[in-house]
């Protein structure tokens, strides 16, 4: 029995979704002094002791901050968290009309993460937080 095999039309080819995707959220404000508090404009997936990025545009001051790399330290809100990042003297942040937006982003990939005697097989790699699962079909 031979299997012929046709070219696959174009609406049959259902176009690939990422299942998840890089935490990444828009800052809304930011409070300044030993510890830096950061407010999004939603909520966060962040845990304590993850690694965060800022992603602070010269219209929204704070200058001092952009592309600064902090450990999450608490987080007092779903849209809140400390980060370990002394801002005591950093110019104050501006609300801006920018289109480009601030942003708190969270660094890790899939191929870093926890480590233990057996490798990474006996306990998942992942990062906690760096990404949201978007996936359509949840399998536990």
């Amino acid at each position: 029995m031979s299997v012929i095999s046709y070219p696959i039309p174009a609406y049959s080819n259902v176009p690939i979704e990422p299942w998840y995707a890089p935490g990444r959220f828009v800052i809304s404000s930011i409070s300044l002094g030993q510890t830096t508090t950061i407010t999004t404009t939603t909520d966060m997936n962040y845990v304590i002791g993850q690694l965060v990025r800022l992603i602070i545009p010269p219209t929204f001051g704070t200058r001092q901050l952009n592309e600064q790399q902090g450990y999450v330290i608490s987080i007092p809100a779903a849209n809140q968290v400390t980060l370990a990042i002394d801002s005591s003297f950093y110019d104050a942040f501006v609300s801006s009309s920018s289109p480009t937006k601030a942003q708190i982003l969270a660094i890790g990939d899939v191929n870093q993460g926890t480590v233990n005697a057996s490798g990474r097989t006996s306990n998942g790699t992942y990062v906690p937080g760096a990404f949201i699962d978007t996936s359509p079909v949840t399998a536990y």
